[in-house]
């Protein structure tokens, strides 16, 4: 194998954010090849990802993304382990994409499934118990039919269930866990907000016709 020199270590652990000693390992055990390298840590990480799900992630970043035309704005904070990475341009990415997704999203309302609101869940179920096609079911097989559709609606409000807007055959979720595999980090979305120009505020509708009628019957 040839020897590996410490500016290769460099630009791989800047290209991938991964530690030092695994870049090391990754150029040597790709004979230096640095393509081969991005993807041998890619691979490794990959297989070891959910391991980090365990982490603490306390750094990372948050960003705002103003739609075309100012009329709706997203604020996201995604947290990674370390300020190396968060600093980093896949990082950055990631989070940019993330940003994109929330606004492009209208009916998402949570990061994750398990963010539900409990007395939503609750009342769908309760709803759901009445429909006549549940009803008619056996008992074994009502409570398999209840729950299929309760994940179906949990899971269309969650952020990290929807398809990613730049490569629907994978979801939020998914790309996470490749660039979470990619550098080397526990990365999580921690919450987000949405702004709609107007939302809250009641408008006043005005009716010229009754205006006029009004006026004229005045004078």
């Amino acid at each position: 194998m040839s020897a590996v020199s410490a500016a290769a270590v460099k630009e791989l652990r800047d290209k991938s954010g991964a530690g030092m000693m695994l870049c090391k390992k990754a150029l040597t055990e790709c004979n230096g090849d640095m393509e081969e390298a991005v993807k041998w840590l890619r691979k490794k990480g990959m297989a070891s990802a959910d391991k980090k799900a365990g982490r603490v992630a306390a750094e990372g970043a948050i960003h705002s993304y103003i739609h075309g035309g100012s009329r709706l704005g997203v604020l996201v904070e995604v947290n990674c382990e370390t300020d190396f990475v968060a600093r980093g341009d896949k990082f950055k990415e990631l989070v940019a994409d993330i940003a994109m997704q929330v606004a492009a999203s209208p009916g998402v309302e949570y990061v994750s499934p398990e963010d539900a609101d409990p007395a939503m869940v609750a009342a769908e179920k309760e709803l759901m118990m009445k429909m006549e096609d549940v009803v008619s079911k056996p008992e074994n097989i009502r409570e398999k039919i209840i729950q299929g559709r309760l994940s179906k609606v949990v899971n269309e409000k969650a952020l990290l269930k929807q398809p990613f807007i730049k490569d629907p055959s994978k979801t939020v979720e998914q790309l996470i866990k490749e660039v979470t595999a990619e550098i080397g980090e526990k990365i999580s979305v921690r919450r987000f907000v949405k702004y709609n120009l107007g939302e809250g505020i009641e408008k006043k509708v005005e009716d010229f016709a009754a205006e006029v009628e009004a006026t004229r019957t005045a004078t």
